[in-house]
Protein backbone atom coordinates (compact mmCIF):
# COMPACT_ATOMS: atom_id res chain seq x y z
CA UNK A 1 0.00 0.00 0.00
CA UNK A 2 1.33 3.61 -0.89
CA UNK A 3 2.09 5.97 2.12
CA UNK A 4 -0.77 7.47 3.16
CA UNK A 5 -1.37 11.56 2.97
CA UNK A 6 -0.50 12.93 6.60
CA UNK A 7 -2.18 15.15 8.32
CA UNK A 8 -2.38 16.88 12.04
CA UNK A 9 -6.36 17.39 13.75
CA UNK A 10 -6.47 20.81 16.12
CA UNK A 11 -9.51 20.90 18.51
CA UNK A 12 -10.41 17.19 17.45
CA UNK A 13 -13.01 16.43 19.34
CA UNK A 14 -13.85 12.79 18.92
CA UNK A 15 -12.62 12.41 15.30
CA UNK A 16 -15.58 13.06 13.08
CA UNK A 17 -12.81 15.21 10.37
CA UNK A 18 -10.40 12.44 11.21
CA UNK A 19 -12.61 9.48 10.47
CA UNK A 20 -13.55 11.03 7.03
CA UNK A 21 -10.06 11.25 6.39
CA UNK A 22 -9.46 8.28 7.03
CA UNK A 23 -11.45 6.50 4.54
CA UNK A 24 -9.55 9.17 2.21
CA UNK A 25 -6.80 7.70 2.65
CA UNK A 26 -5.29 10.19 4.86
CA UNK A 27 -3.39 9.32 7.96
CA UNK A 28 -3.88 11.41 11.50
CA UNK A 29 -0.65 11.23 12.83
CA UNK A 30 -1.69 13.82 15.90
CA UNK A 31 -4.96 14.88 17.18
CA UNK A 32 -5.05 17.97 19.78
CA UNK A 33 -7.58 17.91 22.00
CA UNK A 34 -8.32 19.83 25.27
CA UNK A 35 -11.21 17.34 27.01
CA UNK A 36 -10.76 14.50 28.67
CA UNK A 37 -13.43 12.48 27.45
CA UNK A 38 -12.90 13.02 23.79
CA UNK A 39 -9.16 12.14 24.15
CA UNK A 40 -10.40 8.65 25.66
CA UNK A 41 -12.92 8.58 22.75
CA UNK A 42 -10.02 9.37 20.41
CA UNK A 43 -7.52 7.07 21.93
CA UNK A 44 -9.91 3.63 22.03
CA UNK A 45 -10.60 4.58 18.00
CA UNK A 46 -7.19 5.74 16.60
CA UNK A 47 -4.26 3.36 18.44
CA UNK A 48 -2.10 4.96 16.15
CA UNK A 49 -2.69 8.62 16.02
CA UNK A 50 -0.93 10.49 19.11
CA UNK A 51 -3.25 12.63 21.00
CA UNK A 52 -1.75 15.74 22.12
CA UNK A 53 -4.36 16.26 26.33
CA UNK A 54 -5.74 15.21 29.34
CA UNK A 55 -3.89 13.12 31.13
CA UNK A 56 -0.69 13.29 29.58
CA UNK A 57 -0.60 16.91 28.29
CA UNK A 58 -3.15 19.92 28.32
CA UNK A 59 -4.18 19.62 25.31
CA UNK A 60 -5.14 23.78 25.08
CA UNK A 61 -3.93 25.10 21.18
CA UNK A 62 -2.62 28.02 23.43
CA UNK A 63 0.38 26.56 25.02
CA UNK A 64 0.98 24.47 21.90
CA UNK A 65 3.38 24.65 18.95
CA UNK A 66 3.92 23.24 15.79
CA UNK A 67 7.36 22.17 17.01
CA UNK A 68 5.87 20.65 19.80
CA UNK A 69 3.59 18.42 17.80
CA UNK A 70 6.60 17.79 15.44
CA UNK A 71 8.57 16.30 19.02
CA UNK A 72 5.83 14.45 20.55
CA UNK A 73 5.13 12.46 17.13
CA UNK A 74 8.39 12.13 16.25
CA UNK A 75 7.77 13.37 12.44
CA UNK A 76 10.23 15.86 10.82
CA UNK A 77 8.89 15.70 7.19
CA UNK A 78 6.37 17.51 5.36
CA UNK A 79 3.23 17.48 6.36
CA UNK A 80 0.19 17.53 3.84
CA UNK A 81 -3.28 18.63 5.76
CA UNK A 82 -3.81 20.51 8.99
CA UNK A 83 -7.55 20.91 9.97
CA UNK A 84 -9.61 22.26 12.63
CA UNK A 85 -12.41 23.59 13.90
CA UNK A 86 -11.66 26.31 17.15
CA UNK A 87 -14.62 26.44 19.71
CA UNK A 88 -17.74 27.52 18.01
CA UNK A 89 -19.52 28.92 21.25
CA UNK A 90 -18.99 32.76 21.00
CA UNK A 91 -19.95 32.66 16.94
CA UNK A 92 -22.73 30.30 17.45
CA UNK A 93 -26.11 32.23 15.49
CA UNK A 94 -28.47 29.47 18.07
CA UNK A 95 -26.74 30.60 21.11
CA UNK A 96 -27.04 34.20 20.29
CA UNK A 97 -30.70 34.06 18.81
CA UNK A 98 -32.67 33.29 22.35
CA UNK A 99 -31.81 37.00 24.10
CA UNK A 100 -31.62 40.53 22.38
CA UNK A 101 -27.71 41.73 21.56
CA UNK A 102 -27.44 44.15 24.69
CA UNK A 103 -28.59 41.78 27.26
CA UNK A 104 -25.77 40.28 29.64
CA UNK A 105 -27.30 36.91 28.77
CA UNK A 106 -26.74 37.00 25.08
CA UNK A 107 -24.15 34.57 24.18
CA UNK A 108 -22.95 35.72 20.50
CA UNK A 109 -20.18 37.93 21.85
CA UNK A 110 -17.46 36.87 19.16
CA UNK A 111 -13.82 37.81 19.29
CA UNK A 112 -14.55 39.31 22.16
CA UNK A 113 -14.95 36.49 24.65
CA UNK A 114 -11.32 36.17 25.47
CA UNK A 115 -12.05 32.58 27.33
CA UNK A 116 -13.00 30.71 24.28
CA UNK A 117 -13.59 32.98 21.60
CA UNK A 118 -10.35 34.29 19.82
CA UNK A 119 -8.86 30.40 19.04
CA UNK A 120 -8.54 31.16 15.41
CA UNK A 121 -4.99 32.86 15.49
CA UNK A 122 -4.01 30.30 17.13
CA UNK A 123 -5.39 27.72 14.40
CA UNK A 124 -3.14 30.26 12.16
CA UNK A 125 0.11 30.96 14.17
CA UNK A 126 0.17 26.66 13.97
CA UNK A 127 -0.15 27.08 10.13
CA UNK A 128 2.56 28.84 9.77
CA UNK A 129 4.60 27.19 12.23
CA UNK A 130 3.96 23.50 10.37
CA UNK A 131 3.70 24.96 6.85
CA UNK A 132 1.05 22.13 5.65
CA UNK A 133 0.35 22.15 1.79
CA UNK A 134 -3.26 22.34 2.73
CA UNK A 135 -5.46 23.53 5.68
CA UNK A 136 -9.14 22.86 6.53
CA UNK A 137 -11.04 25.03 8.65
CA UNK A 138 -14.54 24.39 10.12
CA UNK A 139 -16.86 26.09 11.92
CA UNK A 140 -20.43 27.11 12.83
CA UNK A 141 -21.92 29.21 10.01
CA UNK A 142 -22.27 32.17 12.34
CA UNK A 143 -18.19 33.13 11.98
CA UNK A 144 -19.12 34.00 8.09
CA UNK A 145 -21.37 36.38 9.43
CA UNK A 146 -19.68 37.57 12.23
CA UNK A 147 -18.64 41.42 11.78
CA UNK A 148 -19.55 40.94 8.25
CA UNK A 149 -16.65 38.67 8.02
CA UNK A 150 -13.95 40.48 8.46
CA UNK A 151 -13.11 38.78 12.01
CA UNK A 152 -12.16 35.68 9.39
CA UNK A 153 -10.24 37.90 7.19
CA UNK A 154 -7.78 40.00 9.63
CA UNK A 155 -7.42 36.31 11.20
CA UNK A 156 -6.04 34.82 7.92
CA UNK A 157 -3.64 37.92 6.93
CA UNK A 158 -0.57 36.62 8.35
CA UNK A 159 -1.65 33.61 5.83
CA UNK A 160 -2.40 35.58 2.66
CA UNK A 161 0.69 36.38 1.19
CA UNK A 162 1.67 32.06 1.19
CA UNK A 163 -1.47 30.28 0.90
CA UNK A 164 -4.28 30.38 -1.59
CA UNK A 165 -7.76 30.56 0.08
CA UNK A 166 -11.22 29.11 -1.05
CA UNK A 167 -14.39 31.73 -1.21
CA UNK A 168 -15.26 31.06 2.64
CA UNK A 169 -18.94 29.09 2.33
CA UNK A 170 -21.49 27.55 4.54
CA UNK A 171 -22.40 23.82 3.80
CA UNK A 172 -25.24 21.83 4.62
CA UNK A 173 -24.11 17.97 5.66
CA UNK A 174 -27.62 16.72 4.22
CA UNK A 175 -25.97 17.75 0.54
CA UNK A 176 -23.08 15.15 0.97
CA UNK A 177 -25.28 12.08 1.94
CA UNK A 178 -25.81 12.70 5.99
CA UNK A 179 -29.10 12.13 6.63
CA UNK A 180 -29.18 15.56 8.35
CA UNK A 181 -29.68 18.95 7.72
CA UNK A 182 -26.46 20.40 9.20
CA UNK A 183 -24.87 23.50 8.01
CA UNK A 184 -21.46 24.70 8.74
CA UNK A 185 -18.59 27.32 7.53
CA UNK A 186 -15.71 25.64 5.62
CA UNK A 187 -12.84 26.96 3.95
CA UNK A 188 -9.44 25.41 2.55
CA UNK A 189 -6.39 26.95 2.10
CA UNK A 190 -3.44 25.65 0.07
CA UNK A 191 0.38 26.72 -0.80
CA UNK A 192 0.06 25.04 -3.95
CA UNK A 193 -0.10 26.56 -7.15
CA UNK A 194 -3.56 26.06 -7.38
CA UNK A 195 -6.81 27.73 -6.28
CA UNK A 196 -8.73 26.03 -3.98
CA UNK A 197 -12.31 25.37 -3.79
CA UNK A 198 -14.73 23.26 -1.45
CA UNK A 199 -16.43 19.96 -2.83
CA UNK A 200 -19.73 19.76 -5.05
CA UNK A 201 -22.41 18.00 -3.54
CA UNK A 202 -23.31 14.41 -4.25
CA UNK A 203 -27.14 14.97 -2.89
CA UNK A 204 -30.07 16.77 -3.52
CA UNK A 205 -33.71 16.71 -2.74
CA UNK A 206 -35.19 15.78 -5.78
CA UNK A 207 -32.80 13.12 -7.62
CA UNK A 208 -32.53 14.67 -10.36
CA UNK A 209 -28.90 15.43 -11.24
CA UNK A 210 -27.93 13.27 -7.80
CA UNK A 211 -29.29 10.78 -5.39
CA UNK A 212 -32.11 12.05 -3.15
CA UNK A 213 -31.31 12.73 0.33
CA UNK A 214 -30.66 10.67 2.86
CA UNK A 215 -33.49 9.61 5.48
CA UNK A 216 -33.87 8.57 9.25
CA UNK A 217 -34.81 5.89 8.09
CA UNK A 218 -32.33 4.50 6.17
CA UNK A 219 -29.96 5.75 9.13
CA UNK A 220 -31.75 3.49 11.83
CA UNK A 221 -31.70 0.65 9.29
CA UNK A 222 -30.66 -2.94 10.66
CA UNK A 223 -30.62 -1.50 14.36
CA UNK A 224 -29.33 -3.81 16.99
CA UNK A 225 -30.34 -2.88 20.60
CA UNK A 226 -26.87 -4.44 21.76
CA UNK A 227 -24.89 -1.93 19.95
CA UNK A 228 -22.20 0.50 22.14
CA UNK A 229 -23.69 3.63 23.42
CA UNK A 230 -27.07 2.85 23.00
CA UNK A 231 -28.67 3.90 26.40
CA UNK A 232 -32.03 5.11 26.37
CA UNK A 233 -33.30 7.54 28.60
CA UNK A 234 -37.06 6.29 31.51
CA UNK A 235 -39.16 9.13 30.62
CA UNK A 236 -42.39 9.08 32.77
CA UNK A 237 -45.60 7.89 31.83
CA UNK A 238 -46.96 10.90 31.53
CA UNK A 239 -44.76 12.10 28.91
CA UNK A 240 -44.72 8.92 27.03
CA UNK A 241 -48.38 9.61 26.37
CA UNK A 242 -47.22 13.23 25.24
CA UNK A 243 -44.59 11.88 22.72
CA UNK A 244 -46.82 8.43 21.67
CA UNK A 245 -49.46 11.91 20.16
CA UNK A 246 -47.01 13.53 18.48
CA UNK A 247 -47.30 13.16 14.43
CA UNK A 248 -44.12 12.96 12.41
CA UNK A 249 -42.15 15.95 12.52
CA UNK A 250 -44.20 17.51 15.22
CA UNK A 251 -42.73 19.09 18.25
CA UNK A 252 -43.24 18.61 22.37
CA UNK A 253 -43.81 22.15 23.37
CA UNK A 254 -43.20 21.00 26.97
CA UNK A 255 -39.98 18.81 26.42
CA UNK A 256 -38.66 21.41 23.52
CA UNK A 257 -37.57 18.04 21.63
CA UNK A 258 -39.03 17.11 17.80
CA UNK A 259 -40.44 13.70 16.52
CA UNK A 260 -38.32 12.76 13.43
CA UNK A 261 -39.96 12.55 10.14
CA UNK A 262 -38.43 8.37 9.02
CA UNK A 263 -38.55 9.45 5.47
CA UNK A 264 -36.70 12.90 5.75
CA UNK A 265 -33.40 13.69 6.80
CA UNK A 266 -33.20 14.66 10.80
CA UNK A 267 -32.75 18.12 11.69
CA UNK A 268 -29.34 19.41 13.42
CA UNK A 269 -27.94 16.66 15.83
CA UNK A 270 -27.55 18.60 19.07
CA UNK A 271 -24.87 18.38 21.24
CA UNK A 272 -26.66 19.54 25.03
CA UNK A 273 -23.56 21.79 25.99
CA UNK A 274 -20.55 21.00 28.12
CA UNK A 275 -22.51 22.20 31.53
CA UNK A 276 -25.86 20.46 31.29
CA UNK A 277 -27.16 16.94 30.28
CA UNK A 278 -27.04 15.48 26.72
CA UNK A 279 -30.07 16.04 24.64
CA UNK A 280 -31.52 14.62 21.47
CA UNK A 281 -34.51 14.68 19.49
CA UNK A 282 -37.47 11.86 19.26
CA UNK A 283 -37.39 8.37 17.63
CA UNK A 284 -39.23 8.38 14.85
CA UNK A 285 -41.46 5.65 15.57
CA UNK A 286 -40.61 5.06 19.62
CA UNK A 287 -41.88 7.61 22.00
CA UNK A 288 -39.07 8.25 23.86
CA UNK A 289 -35.57 10.41 22.13
CA UNK A 290 -32.70 9.03 20.41
CA UNK A 291 -29.80 7.21 22.03
CA UNK A 292 -26.31 8.41 21.78
CA UNK A 293 -25.33 5.59 19.16
CA UNK A 294 -29.08 6.55 17.24
CA UNK A 295 -27.35 10.23 16.87
CA UNK A 296 -24.24 8.72 16.30
CA UNK A 297 -25.70 6.43 13.10
CA UNK A 298 -27.69 10.28 11.95
CA UNK A 299 -23.92 11.56 12.17
CA UNK A 300 -22.94 9.46 9.59
CA UNK A 301 -20.20 7.33 13.04
CA UNK A 302 -20.15 3.52 12.34
CA UNK A 303 -21.35 1.37 14.91
CA UNK A 304 -17.89 -0.02 15.95
CA UNK A 305 -16.63 3.46 16.93
CA UNK A 306 -17.11 3.64 20.58
CA UNK A 307 -17.71 7.35 22.73
CA UNK A 308 -16.29 7.53 25.97
CA UNK A 309 -17.14 9.28 28.93
CA UNK A 310 -20.79 9.94 30.57
CA UNK A 311 -24.35 9.58 28.86
CA UNK A 312 -24.58 13.36 29.10
CA UNK A 313 -20.87 13.29 27.28
CA UNK A 314 -21.35 11.15 24.63
CA UNK A 315 -24.00 13.23 23.40
CA UNK A 316 -21.73 16.09 23.75
CA UNK A 317 -19.27 14.47 21.22
CA UNK A 318 -21.56 13.33 19.01
CA UNK A 319 -23.36 16.37 18.06
CA UNK A 320 -19.77 18.53 18.38
CA UNK A 321 -18.76 16.34 15.65
CA UNK A 322 -18.07 16.92 11.72
CA UNK A 323 -20.37 13.71 10.55
CA UNK A 324 -17.54 11.44 9.48
CA UNK A 325 -19.47 10.97 5.72
CA UNK A 326 -19.28 15.03 5.15
CA UNK A 327 -15.69 14.63 6.18
CA UNK A 328 -15.04 11.91 3.68
CA UNK A 329 -16.29 14.07 0.70
CA UNK A 330 -13.58 17.21 2.11
CA UNK A 331 -10.45 14.65 2.48
CA UNK A 332 -11.84 12.96 -1.03
CA UNK A 333 -11.66 16.43 -2.77
CA UNK A 334 -8.44 17.47 -0.87
CA UNK A 335 -6.57 14.04 -2.49
CA UNK A 336 -7.79 14.35 -5.70
CA UNK A 337 -7.70 18.12 -6.31
CA UNK A 338 -5.27 19.54 -4.28
CA UNK A 339 -2.36 16.92 -3.50
CA UNK A 340 -3.44 14.45 -7.05
CA UNK A 341 -3.57 11.39 -5.23
CA UNK A 342 -5.81 8.58 -5.36
CA UNK A 343 -8.15 7.57 -2.76
CA UNK A 344 -8.48 4.09 -2.23
CA UNK A 345 -8.89 1.65 1.00
CA UNK A 346 -7.79 -1.27 1.77
CA UNK A 347 -9.47 -4.69 2.64
CA UNK A 348 -9.50 -3.98 6.04
CA UNK A 349 -10.70 -0.68 6.34
CA UNK A 350 -13.74 -0.80 3.42
CA UNK A 351 -16.16 -2.74 5.53
CA UNK A 352 -17.49 0.32 7.26
CA UNK A 353 -20.52 -0.56 9.11
CA UNK A 354 -22.59 1.98 8.83
CA UNK A 355 -25.69 1.26 5.67
CA UNK A 356 -25.43 4.68 4.74
CA UNK A 357 -21.77 5.25 5.02
CA UNK A 358 -20.42 1.70 3.75
CA UNK A 359 -22.21 2.10 0.74
CA UNK A 360 -21.50 6.02 -0.64
CA UNK A 361 -17.38 5.47 0.38
CA UNK A 362 -17.44 2.03 -1.51
CA UNK A 363 -19.12 3.52 -4.31
CA UNK A 364 -16.44 6.24 -4.27
CA UNK A 365 -13.62 4.55 -3.68
CA UNK A 366 -10.92 1.71 -5.25
CA UNK A 367 -10.53 -0.99 -3.00
CA UNK A 368 -6.44 -1.90 -2.43
CA UNK A 369 -5.26 -5.89 -2.14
Amino acid sequence: MTEKIKSVSLFAGAGGIDLGFKWAGIDTIAAVEITDYACSTLKRNFPDTKVIGPPDYSGDVRMITGEDIRKLTGYYGEIDIVTGGPPCQPFSIASGQRWAKGDERYTRTGADNKEVGDLLPDFVRIISELKPKVFLLENVEGLLSWNDGEYVSKSLESILNEYHISKPQVLNAVDYGVPQYRKRFFLIGTRLNKAPSLPENTHDSDGFLYPLYTTVMEALEDFSEELPNHVTRKHSPETIERYSKLNFGERDKLGRVDRLHPDQPSKTIISGGNRGGGRSHLHPFLPRTLSPRECARIQTFPDDFIFEGSIARQFTQVGNAVPPLMAFNLGKYIVEELLHGKVGLNREEHNIKHPIVNRIVNNSVWIEA
